[in-house]
């Protein structure tokens, strides 16, 4: 071997310094005398080389082993046009042996990502790439990924690639692979982290299969038939879509319409039987029923002696005792109810007047009459004599919130009195002007006239309230009534947005019902509903059960949606015998059995039936909206330096924020800001309540209590009940007086309102703000003319005029048409007067704002296009027009306004009031 050039055993490597630390270069050959090392083209000095010679014990050889170090600080000095090199030289005695080349460089890492992996919301079973470029370094760093801080490996799960390029990739996407990613850079220096990518597994809704189509929603003739489908295949996850499209298809129907039996001619009569009997008979077949129709009334035979009586048969003596038993028997019980008739009228002398009431027999109150007049006799009721108001012990109906001095709950009711006698009595009517009693006590009220607010002040005040939730009321009926006659009327709820008009001529002449109205406050409405159905307004119903109208009655109920057909499926419901709610209509769709009419805030209804009647909403997309109004309210607790501060969240009905008065009235709290309406969105989110901005120099609040929250279906589902959270404050000092905060309430996800406090808190004050906003604040009940904006010769004008239709178009579509009322005109359609229900449901929609300006403008556009539309008649008499003279709409364009009977109508109005 001493013959050989050397050979290296050991050649140096690439090295990288860390920080500081110098790194060494080792170099080792066979055979060789020498070993040095070269850098950069240079030779390292002999002092700097650090050599040893030993034998290997296999092979017998000498070996010479040389290292050498290298700093950080000669590789940053050396500037060449290549890295810092070192290679090894050996000599032999035949010569030299160069070994490779060894580059040292200077490891480091940088802390910024060239590029970090960004977040993604993908749907499912979707690619997912998450790109990733680590910082630069040297040497290059490795990247590994992490999910939720836990290393990912493509080893354990097929579905991940972490092997391209330094991407993640997820080739179908799963619910699981939902997560934080981090991309892991590391090299001999330093481990980077980038920013977290939170990835989103999200699930689009999917439609089910459609039901199997409704029956058939009217028994006869043309109905609707609906089916429905729910977003629940899939259901929408983690912020996926939901289904587009409807969830209800409606499709007309026609339901074969029944038709009732009917009697034959009779046939002739047979021969003289041997019983002195002949026989004829008739068939039920003209025609015969079908469609579930009627059987004919009465008998298919009859039998007729023939002889005149003259065919006698003998008869037994037991016959006879018999028949004259039964015959004394009948006498008798004949004379007991004479007796017992006429004890029952001395007993009832008094009242001088006797009521028929039929709701002994019936168990509801039905039409009456009244017996003729006994002598002397000053309270009968009859057209000729008006009933004595003034006798008897008379009571008004408090309905209104006032701050008054005597410290009473509410203010009295003008315009209604009502004579307190035996439950067997009515009422006898509607005076013009009443007195109130105030010593009158609330054992006094008649039972149906007895209000729930009417005695707040008795009632007991524990579990009124609870915290973060509904709070009840009560499960007291809101009820008011009057006698409505022939000329008609109206009945108001006060403070509630409910109302009912009976149109003049829907009560027969010399007839009257003794008619109710009732807001039911119970729960069985609520626990009938189906599915995601809500509330919209008060349950109302309107009696008696047995009401024989000529026409149809205007009823309106205040609601809380915001209308959108895309949004909402609202339906009118009636409730059964059985406290179910069955479906009347859908508010989109034309019925004929009754009309519906939604404003913004209220629907008017047109019905043939009493009831119980509910506006009933499901949403159809998470935009659908519901009001809701917010009031604070304050008191201080007495004999403490705390303050309440009570935050109410309910249906923006009228209805449902008197109940909120009236909790609030027997606490004794203070109205401290305008309520404000804050739309409530249909998308599962919740409600936040907090309390900012609150003094904390003169005022504490309990840690961890300034924000509370209400659940989305405690707030969606609270079907006119009140919700309230409260915030308890204590002043550190007596003499601190006001208190100033905000009061912010808002959905996750939706809109926020502020309720901004700044109000006086001394104990001393005791009187609470008045809460009365409503038009209708002291008014129950109307009858005759003044029930009505329209006067009664105007309207019979307008019905007369319009009601015939004519060649030139003005009948009664076109005055649909100008009041915006083309709508669902099939049920006008089916009307003995349309023009007198279209004007009922104007009179019901604008029984607010008391102005005729809107009729009067849209009966003078009808007749400025009836004008125009037949200028060669101008000079020619209008036949439809001249039986109502100056009263007609047909005149305006030919007539000055003073003579018009547009404005002689709204001048009568005024006259009358």
């Amino acid at each position: 071997m001493q013959g050989t050039l050397p050979h290296f055993i050991q050649e140096p490597e690439d090295a990288y310094i860390v920080k500081s630390n110098p790194i060494k270069l080792h170099c080792r050959a066979t055979p060789a005398l020498q070993i040095f090392f070269k850098c950069n083209g240079e030779w390292v000095h002999q002092n700097e080389h650090f050599s040893q010679e030993y034998k290997d014990l296999k092979t017998g050889l000498k070996v010479r082993e040389v290292m050498i170090n290298v700093s950080r600080q000669q590789v940053e000095d050396f500037h060449g046009p290549e890295d810092y090199w070192c290679l090894c030289v050996a000599w032999s005695h035949l010569g030299t042996s160069k070994s490779r080349k060894a580059t040292v460089r200077i490891a480091y890492l940088r802390k910024n990502f060239e590029q970090d992996p960004q977040g993604k919301e993908v749907p499912i079973n979707m690619m997912i790439v998450l790109h990733c470029r680590p910082p630069e370094g040297v040497p290059v760093a490795e990247v590994e990924w992490l999910k939720n801080e836990e290393l990912l490996s493509s080893l354990t799960d097929d579905n991940i690639d972490t092997r391209a390029d330094y991407n993640l990739i997820i080739n179908k996407a799963r619910l699981s692979d939902s997560g934080n990613y981090t991309c892991l850079a590391s090299n001999i220096v330093a481990k980077r982290r980038s920013a977290t990518a939170t990835v989103i597994v999200f699930v689009n809704g999917g439609w089910s299969l459609w039901t199997e189509w409704s029956p058939c929603n009217v028994p006869c003739g043309r109905g609707v038939q609906k089916r429905s489908r729910t977003c629940t295949n899939p259901a929408p996850l983690n912020g996926g879509s939901f289904c587009e499209g409807m969830s209800v298809q409606k499709i007309t129907c026609n339901a074969l319409c029944p038709i009732d039996g009917s009697w034959d001619e009779w046939s002739e009569w047979t021969l003289c039987s041997s019983q002195c009997e002949k026989q004829r008979s008739r068939e039920c077949n003209s025609p015969a029923p079908r469609h579930r129709g009627k059987m004919c009334e009465g008998t298919g035979e009859a039998t007729e002696n023939c002889t005149d009586g003259l065919c006698t048969q003998s008869m037994d003596s037991s016959n006879d005792v018999a028949l004259y038993s039964g015959l004394g028997t009948g006498i008798i019980a004949v004379a007991i109810l004479v007796i017992a008739i006429m004890l029952y009228r001395k007993n009832h002398s008094e009242y001088g007047v006797d009521v028929i009431d039929s709701s002994a027999l019936t168990g509801g109150l039905q039409s009456f009459n009244f017996k003729t007049t006994r002598q002397g006799n000053p309270l009968l009721l009859n057209s000729s004599m008006q009933p004595d108001l003034t006798v008897g012990q008379t009571y008004s109906t408090p309905v209104c919130f006032q701050d008054s001095t005597d410290k009473e709950l509410f203010d009295p009711l003008p315009d209604i009195k009502v004579k307190v006698q035996s439950s067997f009595m009515v009422s006898l009517g509607v005076a013009e002007r009443a007195e109130f009693h105030a010593n009158t006590s609330a054992e006094t009220f008649p039972r149906d006239m007895s209000w729930v607010y009417s005695n707040t002040a008795d009632r007991p005040k524990q579990g009124l309230l609870t915290l973060n939730g509904p709070f009840s009321t009560g499960k007291e009926q809101l009820r008011i009534n009057s006698v409505i006659g022939h000329p008609g009327g109206r009945l108001v709820v006060p403070n509630t947005g409910v109302s009912l008009l009976v149109p003049h001529g829907a009560v027969a002449e010399n007839m009257s019902w003794e008619m109710y109205m009732v807001i039911n406050q119970g729960e069985a409405s609520v626990q009938s509903l189906e599915g995601c159905e809500i509330l919209l307004g008060p349950e109302v119903m309107y009696a008696p059960p047995g009401l024989d109208l000529a026409c149809p009655v205007a009823m309106t109920i205040a609601h809380c949606a915001e209308v959108d057909t895309e949004n909402w499926n609202i339906q009118l419901k009636r409730k059964t015998q059985d406290s179910k709610w069955e479906e009347v209509m859908s508010v989109e769709e034309d019925s004929t059995s009754c009309y519906c009419l939604m404003d913004s805030t209220s629907c008017h209804l047109l019905l043939d039936q009493p009831g119980s009647y509910a506006l009933v909403g499901e949403p159809l997309r998470q935009a659908a909206v519901k009001r809701l109004k917010l009031a604070v309210f304050g008191s201080m607790e007495a004999g403490s330096m705390s303050y309440s501060l009570r935050v109410y969240c309910v249906d923006d009905t009228p209805h449902a924020f008197q109940g909120v008065v009236a909790a609030e009235k027997t606490r004794g709290g203070q109205l401290l800001e305008e309520p404000k309406m804050l739309p409530f969105q249909a998308n599962t989110f919740s409600l936040q309540v907090s309390i900012q901005d609150v003094p904390q120099f003169l005022w504490s609040i309990k840690p961890f209590t300034t924000c509370q929250e209400f659940s989305f279906p405690q707030v969606w589902c609270s079907n006119q009940q009140p919700l309230h959270c409260a915030f308890s404050l204590e002043r550190y000092s007596p003499a601190t007086t006001q208190l100033s905060c905000k009061i912010s309430v808002r959905q996750v996800k939706g809109q926020e309102q502020i309720l901004q406090v700044y109000t006086a808190v001394a104990e001393t004050e005791k009187e609470s703000v008045p809460v009365c906003m409503q038009t209708d604040c002291t008014i129950t009940s109307q009858t005759g003319p003044k029930a009505f904006k329209i006067p009664l010769s105007i309207r019979q004008r307008i019905c007369a005029t319009f009601d015939t239709a004519n060649a030139k178009g003005k009948d009664w579509q076109l005055l649909a048409q100008q009041l915006h009322l083309d709508r669902n005109l099939g049920y006008f359609a089916k009307q003995r007067s349309p023009s007198a229900v279209i004007l009922s449901l104007w009179e019901a929609r604008h029984q607010d704002t008391a102005d005729l300006d809107s009729l009067a403008s849209a009966l003078e556009q009808i007749g400025k296009i009836h004008y125009k539309s037949s200028p060669k008649d101008q000079d020619e008499p209008q036949s439809d027009c001249n039986h109502i003279q100056a009263g007609s709409v047909c005149g305006t364009a030919r007539v000055t306004n003073q003579e018009s009977g547009l404005y002689r109508m709204k001048e009568k109005r005024g006259s009358e009031n």
